[in-house]
Parts: structure tokens; sequence; C-alpha cells
């Protein structure tokens, strides 16, 4: 499964939310300004004289008034000699019996009330959708969540979206299926090993049952009890290094600088293998750890003298980033159909059951090994015929 990445989100939610509440506050008071408008009585210029006993005009004004609350209204007048006169109309008291002039409904305390229910209702209006859209991505993230303890490790949540929840349900859909894959793999690991443990187990109390019967065992009866015992100790250990690639377990040795190269001549030499190393590339550098490396060397070179006869070449390259190991044998190749499935846990190929050795873990680990070095592991033809492993690995520029 590739790495999550952190992608950056969208307008967060709580964002949306405040935008949401601003938009619909500034679009009451719109409103409201509006209604405040065209209810108003908006002032107009009226034309004012000033004459004197004579008659004669001594200062004229062609000016709005200004209202002044509760004392009616003033007028700036110009008069003739420059100098500034302000004109005071107070109200006009009103007839007995008449009634007061109509005041806009959202005046006064009462429009205070009324103004409050409005903001209310354009908040909850405005807000309402994207709460509710909110919730109902955080419904659907909570059943998901409630089925996948209740033992459905199949379920998943919808992705949709790029803000937090979406972010979630992301890291909560890889969680899900990393743990999901590891039960699956637990459980065929399981039943593969009970399954491949019976032989060896059998072989062993046979030989036990006829010590018992006081028969001499012969060397080749030594031998062969010795070969089950180690074989059976192989199984074991496989079956725990792959339990604990699978679990990505972090103790698994010291991280630390390789040489590849070095480790391939050390296993190719342990098992007649010829190396074939460039003069630019007789130290190729990579960070991991050197027992899993040598582990997934070892492996590949005692496949490749299981299941062909000849000679086993290999070769270590840096190709640009890569360190590559390829191993080649001369034997009858993998067809095309299944090299994918040979690198699942105890997968062998149809025939390969009778030959000797081999339990159908040593190229799973290969690949989960290549794996937890950051690389992969292809099988493709060898030129000249026969099989060709190609392992990739990410290697330091040194």
């Amino acid at each position: 499964m590739p790495a999550f990445r952190w992608r950056p989100l969208g307008v967060p939610l709580y964002l949306r939310i405040w935008m949401a509440v601003v938009f619909a506050v500034a679009v009451l008071t719109l409103v409201f300004g509006w209604l405040w408008s065209i209810n108003a009585d908006p002032p107009t210029a009226r034309q004012i004289f000033l004459r004197d006993e004579a008659g004669q005009v001594v200062g004229q004004a062609n000016a709005p008034p200004v209202r002044i609350p509760g004392r009616g209204i003033e007028f700036q007048v110009q008069m003739a000699d420059g100098k500034q006169m302000f004109v005071h109309i107070p109200p006009r008291p009103r007839r007995p019996g008449e009634a007061p002039p109509p005041r806009p409904w959202f005046s006064g305390p009462a429009g205070l009330l009324w103004l409050m229910v409005i903001v209310a209702i354009a908040v909850a209006v405005g807000t309402y959708p994207i709460v509710r859209r909110l919730t109902k991505r955080l419904e659907h993230l909570r059943g998901g969540v409630e089925r996948w303890g209740e033992g459905d490790l199949g379920a998943r949540v919808n992705e949709d979206g790029n803000d937090e929840i979406a972010f979630l349900a992301k890291r909560f859909n890889q969680a899900a299926e990393r743990v999901q894959t590891l039960v699956q793999t637990h459980k065929s690991l399981l039943a593969n090993a009970s399954h491949e443990l019976r032989s060896p187990l059998a072989r062993i109390r046979m030989g036990l049952e006829l010590m018992g019967m006081g028969t001499q065992p012969s060397p080749a009866f030594r031998e062969e009890i010795s070969r089950n015992i180690a074989e059976l100790d192989q199984l074991i250990d496989e079956i725990l290094l792959a339990s604990r690639l699978d679990a990505r377990e972090s103790d698994m040795g010291t991280v630390e600088a390789v040489d590849l190269t070095g480790l391939a001549a050390e296993e190719c030499a342990r098992h007649d293998a010829e190396l074939d190393v460039a003069a630019a590339d007789a130290e190729v550098m990579l960070t991991g750890v050197p027992r899993l490396l040598r582990r997934l060397i070892r492996n590949l070179l005692e496949n490749a003298r299981r299941y062909a006869d000849g000679e086993v070449r290999v070769s270590v390259r840096r190709e640009g980033t890569q360190a590559v190991l390829r191993v080649s044998d001369r034997g009858p190749g993998v067809p095309p159909a299944e090299r994918e499935r040979i690198f699942e846990p105890f997968y062998r190929l149809p025939g390969a059951s009778e030959r000797e050795g081999g339990v159908g873990l040593g190229l799973a680990l290969v690949k989960s090994i290549a794996q937890r070095h950051g690389g992969t592991v292809r099988c493709e033809d060898a030129e000249g015929g026969g099989a060709q492993f190609t392992v990739s690995l990410p290697c330091n520029q040194m």
C-alpha cells in the first residue's frame, strides 16, 4: 500500500461556517438599511427667505433642513452682510385627539426585538445547509467506524471533499485497509503454516516411534531426521520473519549504511554463484538492515539453485538513484501469468511441491524485505532462457 501523503486542505470547515454567518449578517444589514431608507422621510431642500420690516430680503437659503430629535428642524441662512443665522422651527403641536404619526415597525424597543429575530432567522438559514452537510458526513463516518469496530473489516467511508472530514475519512480507510490486509495475511499464514508443519513433524514422529521400538537407526535415517528438523526450524524462522515484516515492526535490526556489493559477494561465495560487478559499481551503498538484505540475497540464490540447473549469475549496479540487484538462472523460467503470484506466501508453481526443499515463503520474504526498504522486486525472462529476478532499492549517493 502506498504511504499516505499530506495534501493541502481546502477551506477549513470552521472558516466556512464563519463565512456563512458573516454573509448572513451582511445580507441582513443591507436589507435592514434598505428598509430604513425607504421608510425614513428623506430631507428635501427648502427655500427660506428672511425679510426685514420693509420687506426687503436680508437672507435666504436653499438647503435641506437639519433634523434635531425632539426639537424640530433647523435651517442655516446666509445673511446679506455675510453672517450666518440659524432658523429653528419647533415641531408642530398635535391637535387634541390627533394620533401620533406612524413609526416604522423596526424603530423603538419592539424594533430591536424584531431585528434580533430576523438576525437569528438569517443566521439559521445561512448556516443550516453547511452544518447539516457536515453532520451528515460525520454521521456517515461514525457509522463506518462503528461497523468496522463490530467486526466488518471491509467497512469503508466516503472520501468526497477536500477538508478535515475528507482527510479523516481517507486516513480511516487506509488504516482499515491495512488492518484488514494484516488479518487476512495472518489467517493465510496460520492456515498454510499448519499445513506445512505437518509433513516434517509426521516424519520426525515416525522416526521417533521407530527408535522407540528398539530399531537402530541407520546413518541415512539419522540424516533424514536431521534434515527434517532443519526444515522445520527454517520454516518456523521464515514464518516468524514474514509475520514481523507484515506487521511492520520497527525493531527489525539496526539501520545503517550497507555495501550491497559486499553482501552479494559473500552470499555468492556461499552458494557457488557468479558475481558480475562493473568497475564503476564496485561499491554500491544503501541504507538498510544488513540482516534483512542478506536474507533477501540468500533467498534469491537458494530459489535459483532449487529450481534451476547450471550456473547462477548475480549482478549489482547503480542506476540513477537506485541500487539494482539481478539474479538470473538457466532454469525453466516462470510463466508470465505466474510472475505476480510467486511472491504470495506459500504459493508454489504447479508441480513444485514435489521438489526438494522450499515451502513457498522465500520469494514472499524477498518482496516484503524490498518493500520494507522502499524498493520493488519483479520477475522476468533472462537472456538466453531461464528466470531473472530484479530488485531495485534506493541507494545513497556517495
